[in-house]
């Protein structure tokens, strides 16, 4: 993939983040009825926004809507200090998906002070006011700001195990109960076949109404029916346009799951999906990834549209194609392997547009489904978002970084050389290998790790992913040039896990999110386990701190250890042992190392987060019929998320 010069991938920039257009090549030669089919189903894929807003937090939407209706009608000075300050206020709304970082969980507050914001309010059109009935202006004034500078729900996901994560978390999953209520309600929802479990609670918020605990299921009908009718309406239109018959199938028994809300459905939808890889277009659409619960059992909206990359896909196959030999060879107990590997498809796609919980700020890899089981049974599906990567590797070139961070001269050499491509390869082996390996044993309940469950799957997947990128086989396979390479994902894995991914973080809070705890808990394992061989090492030159490793060979050893250890946490469902090992590698940050590293990158003037505006898909009508589908690039941040707001604007 070629940079264009005239193409600019960072469009805007605010507080600590800065926002990216990724381009979709190769999308003119698709086909008429591929180019339709996306568009259905990119439609689809922001029809979910008003779920992800009100998922996060129960007051999301009305502050959303408070914001856009300011931002639209306001009509004092719009250059003024206070205004400006605001914009930065609602960007950063639009890009969390709400009130809470989008990363660290925690609640950020406007930079003007509630009587200004309220003026704000006074200002605008209040026709355009997400009000009460016959609620005046000032009221409503007064109830948003109440609720934007409240000191209460501060956290959206804590994490924190010494206290009761379900009432400390403002995530609206939960209503009125505690940790040990759902807890107690979820074990007594039926298991109906212990060997294929289903995901209970994937797809409902649990809600105490006068001493009474039910479910409100995610269904048209139910809960976010509103939009989730939106959803189906659109996968409807895309039906006729599926690549294959499987594929028209398994859009159907999403649509019958979307009308019904059974998690039977479900799974049968997710084992039409994984065994369909004929298509060249593809999509996730639904309630998935279970990060933003603090029990990691309920599930967040997102949607995904893709098409294949066909050359680079071809790594990506041979990684799946010898996905039996890397299980058999992995450093794990024998009990805990796959003996029959079925179904481990990977390929590397091209990113059409993002929804829900991948959008603004978008993974780079996927593997699904979730669920052990199926994976199992039937095999997951892996992608590396190839576009999406390139976009971030072009925004991220001559930041500085390297040169602050790198111990020397050669270890910066490696990573220009190297780092891009052997950092796609991590992303291959932690979607396509790290996630399918491994068993759970006979009778284990796959959601006995809790809290930690998150964290010690996402270190699995990485450590797999680390062990193997320096073996030899990765040479031998030509997924990698020599055997130097995979020193600079070695080299960028430990400086991140215990240095640069602190850029990220307040001084003085502790690790909260699942990937940041996952490095970190990796690396200072290594760190600690490698200390009498001087494997890795922090050192000081010229009073600055650095990493630096001194045995690649031993290194790979101690993640093979790590790994096999946590794959024994995993398949046995040991909580206390897994406990034991976040509690302590991966929650608590040297305060120390902490201040130096925000010091040294705040001169660098870099925004830590970014993210992504969508591409604009626009039908071409002649006659009533649609007779192409064009791309378009020029939309800004804001003008996206206003557009957003007025037509996908469902609940």
């Amino acid at each position: 993939m070629e940079a264009e010069k005239d193409f600019e991938y960072v469009i805007d920039r605010f507080a600590d983040i800065k926002i990216m257009r990724y381009k979709v090549p190769e999308f003119e030669n698709l086909t008429l009825n591929q180019k339709i089919f996306i568009y259905y189903l990119s439609q689809a894929a922001q029809c979910g926004r008003d779920i992800i807003f009100d998922q996060f937090y129960r007051h999301n939407l009305l502050v959303r809507r408070t914001v856009d209706a300011i931002v639209s009608s306001y009509g004092g000075n719009r250059e003024s200090g206070d205004f400006k300050q605001f914009m930065v206020y609602a960007k950063r709304v639009w890009f969390s998906n709400g009130v809470h970082h989008h990363y660290s969980c925690d609640k950020f507050f406007p930079e003007i002070d509630s009587e200004t914001f309220k003026q704000l309010i006074l200002n605008s059109d209040f026709s355009q006011m997400p009000k009460n009935a016959g609620e005046s202006v000032a009221d409503f004034a007064n109830r948003v700001t109440e609720i934007i500078y409240s000191k209460s729900d501060l956290k959206r996901v804590s994490l924190d195990s010494s206290g009761d994560v379900v009432k400390a978390s403002a995530c609206n999953f939960y209503s009125g109960v505690s940790q040990a209520e759902v807890e107690a309600y979820n074990a007594t929802l039926p298991l109906p076949d212990a060997a294929r479990p289903l995901s209970n609670g994937l797809n409902s918020r649990l809600v105490k109404t006068d001493g009474r605990i039910t479910e409100e299921i995610y269904r048209v009908g139910g809960k976010y029916g509103k939009a989730i009718e939106q959803i189906v309406s659109w996968l409807e239109k895309a039906v006729p346009y599926a690549e294959t018959e499987q594929q028209r199938q398994s859009i159907e028994k999403l649509i019958s799951y979307y009308q019904t809300g059974d998690l039977r459905t479900w799974d049968e939808y997710n084992t039409l999906w994984v065994s369909d890889n004929k298509p060249l277009v593809d999509f996730v659409n639904g309630f998935i990834e279970v990060y933003g619960d603090p029990l990691g059992i309920k599930a967040t909206w997102e949607s995904l549209v893709n098409f294949k990359d066909l050359t680079a896909t071809r790594r990506t196959e041979t990684i799946s194609g010898n996905a039996q030999w890397f299980e058999d060879h992995a450093p794990i107990d024998s009990r805990f392997k796959k003996a029959n590997v079925k179904g481990v498809t990977a390929k590397v796609i091209t990113a059409v547009q993002l929804g829900g919980d991948c959008y603004p700020s978008t993974p780079i890899g996927i593997n699904l489904p979730n669920a052990d089981w199926i994976r199992k049974e039937h095999g997951s599906k892996s992608v590396t978002i190839e576009n999406i990567t390139y976009a971030y590797h072009q925004a991220s070139l001559g930041c500085g970084m390297l040169d602050e961070f790198c111990h020397d001269e050669a270890e910066r050499a490696r990573s220009r050389k190297y780092g891009y491509q052997s950092s796609n390869l991590h992303t291959d082996l932690h979607e396509c290998l790290g996630h399918g390996s491994g068993q759970l044993l006979p009778g284990t309940n796959p959601d006995a790790l809790k809290n930690y469950s998150s964290t010690l799957e996402e270190a699995r997947a990485d450590l797999f992913a680390l062990y193997y990128i320096a073996d030899p086989k990765i040479v031998e396979l030509g997924l990698l040039p020599d055997n130097e390479a995979f020193k600079a994902e070695y080299d960028s894995y430990i400086r991140n896990g215990l240095m640069t991914q602190l850029t990220r973080i307040v001084l003085g809070k502790d690790l909260e999110e699942s990937h940041m705890r996952n490095r970190q808990l990796i690396a200072r394992w290594a760190l600690e386990k490698g200390k009498a061989e001087n494997v890795v090492e922090l050192l000081k030159i010229d009073g600055k701190s650095y990493t630096r490793i001194n045995d690649y060979a031993k290194l790979r050893e101690l993640f093979g250890n790590l790994l096999a250890e946590i794959q024994r946490i995993k398949s046995e469902g040991d909580y206390e042992a897994g406990k034991a090992l976040v509690e302590t590698y991966a929650v608590k940050i040297d305060r120390t190392l902490h201040a130096e590293v925000l010091q040294r990158f705040e001169k660098l003037n870099i925004a830590p987060y970014g993210g992504f505006v969508n591409p604009v898909l626009k039908p071409v009508v002649e006659n009533g019929k649609i007779t192409d589908i064009t791309i378009d690039y020029t939309e800004s941040y804001t003008e996206q998320m206003l557009r957003y707001g007025r037509e996908f604007g469902f609940l």
